[in-house]
């Protein structure tokens, strides 16, 4: 699904942040992007969305439709009085759905059938960020790209979360890359992990990528 050829991404072209990547990512995966702060695991992302253009090096992604789910804070104001109809309606007619039928799908698909028409900024931080996912899902995208889904929600809600994040990819084979900062949730949902470190990508399995970490404690 995306092809990136001996990329190099600088912001100000004095030291090279991404060094010569080269990385095939398969349809129908679920990839998590792991890594230190300032690994650039957000520049990547923004480099496949079109967001950032390479310094040298090319990108192919090979789909019709990307969605794609910032973290939850970003540029959100939740004591704006928009409910979450409103929210999706607009987002429909953008896409020239058929609104109510979008709405209610996709809002079963993220359990969140009975928030219809409840203020966005009455919900909790988890149950926001089951909105946005299934904004993110009106139009069948191919390809679901998430920064950071957790971010500010309590233990609970990652579960639900990662649980719809699950079934988009396993029973609507949706493909998901999603930046991560947990490496148990990462291990626990993810097909594939892909490390940055230090400019450069390592792309494994979710089991050879377990098998190959240090024992906690060792």
């Amino acid at each position: 699904m995306i092809k990136i050829t001996n990329m190099n991404f600088s912001y100000d072209k004095s030291q090279l942040l991404l060094n010569n990547i080269n990385l095939h990512i398969p349809k129908g995966i679920y990839l998590s992007i792991v890594g230190e702060n300032g690994s650039c695991k957000t520049t990547l992302i923004k480099l496949i969305l079109g967001l950032l253009t390479p310094n040298s090096g090319s990108i192919e992604v090979n789909a019709s439709k990307i969605s794609y789910v910032p973290q939850r804070v970003d540029g959100f104001n939740s004591d704006f009085p928009i409910s979450v109809f409103e929210i999706l309606k607009t987002h429909s007619k953008a896409l020239h759905l058929n609104s109510d039928r979008a709405i209610n799908d996709v809002l079963a698909k993220v359990n969140m059938e009975s928030f219809k028409d409840s203020l966005i900024g009455n919900l909790s931080g988890g149950q926001q960020q089951r909105i946005f996912i299934a904004r993110a899902l009106m139009g069948n995208p191919d390809l679901i790209i998430l920064d950071e889904p957790s971010t500010g929600v309590d233990f609970k809600s990652q579960q639900e979360i990662y649980s719809i994040l699950n079934y988009i990819n396993k029973e609507l084979g949706t493909t998901i890359i999603s930046i991560e900062h947990n490496m148990d949730i990462a291990a626990k949902y993810s097909s594939h992990i892909l490390k940055i470190k230090e400019g450069k990508v390592s792309l494994k399995t979710c089991e050879e990528f377990m098998d190959e970490m240090p024992l906690r404690g060792a």
